[in-house]
This record gives structure tokens, sequence and C-alpha cells, in this order.
């Protein structure tokens, strides 16, 4: 390993802690004496993604964190929210055992959790997983969401419910 500032290849561990199931290593260089952390996490078996065309590619956690990061841009979500739900997904993919997986069941896995986490972030996702062709099947699926009573995640306001949403759409503002 090399130091991320200047490149010296002697460094230090100051301090070691496992955190979940990863450790996290503080280390300081001994050229530049600058400090930086890191982490290392068991990784079992390779996983491969069947794409819907076919394709395999490797499993990605960054580009599995990227997308969600991206769906819950600018929501209020606790600190680590999103972290910890990567983490949870990609235990759960190991937890399989397989080799590969459909990238289907990656994104219904995100689908289910997003919808428990924020509902704005889930219709952001859903609309680029599932390609809504047209604005119905947008409103059908916000609907879905507006019906389910109870189930607002914390820090969120409740979506309205249909017949409200309805009747606000022919007023006009004066």
């Amino acid at each position: 390993m090399n130091c991320p500032y200047c490149g010296g290849q002697e460094l230090r561990v100051i301090d070691s802690r496992s955190v979940n199931e990863e450790v996290r290593r503080r280390r300081k260089c001994l050229a530049c004496s600058a400090r930086f952390t890191t982490y290392e996490r068991i990784q079992p078996h390779d996983i491969y993604v069947i794409k819907k065309d076919g394709r395999r590619e490797e499993f990605s956690r960054d580009k599995l964190f990227l997308g969600i990061r991206k769906a819950c841009e600018k929501r209020p979500l606790p600190t680590g929210a999103i972290d910890k739900f990567v983490d949870d997904i990609e235990a759960q993919l190991y937890k399989l055992g397989k080799s590969e997986i459909p990238s289907s069941y990656i994104g219904d896995l995100v689908m289910e959790g997003l919808k428990k986490l924020d509902h704005i972030a889930y219709i952001r996702f859903a609309s680029v997983y599932r390609e809504f062709a047209d604005i119905g099947a947008l409103k059908r699926e916000v609907d879905s969401l507006a019906v389910r009573k109870g189930v607002t995640p914390a820090n969120q306001l409740p979506l309205p419910s249909p017949k409200v949403a309805n009747s606000s759409v022919g007023r006009k503002r004066r």
C-alpha cells in the first residue's frame, strides 16, 4: 500500500478496530507524516451480475452505492443510512452463495428497501429501473404508495391519498 498523499511505501498502523464486518485502520505515512483511514472487507467469492441483455459483469458495490445515492440525493436521510442499506444488500447477495445473480434480483432488492427507506427515492429509482413508458405508469406507482397506510418512512411527510391528489388537479390559482 502507498500513501495517498506522497506515494511513500513505509506506513505504520496507528489504530485498528472492527466496524460491522469490516476492519478500520488508521495509518500514518513515515515519509510525510500524513494520516489516513483504510477499510478492509472480506469478500467471500466473486459475484457476477447477469444483465438484461445477457452480458455478465462483475458485481460492483460502488456502482450499487452510486445508484442508490443518486436516488436519495437531497433527501432527509440519517447519516449512514445509505451505507447500511448497501451493506445489507451486499450481505444478502453473498448469503445466496451463487456466483451469478440476475440484475433484476438486485434491482428488486433495492426497490424493496427504498420503499421502506424513502418514498421519493423509491420513485426516483423506479422511474429509471422500471423505465416507465408514460406518465400514467408513474402515477399508478405513486398512487400505490399513497394507498399503503402507515408505511411512511420516518422524517417524511405522508403522500396524499389518490382522492386528494385528483381533486387538486383541476383547481386554478387566482
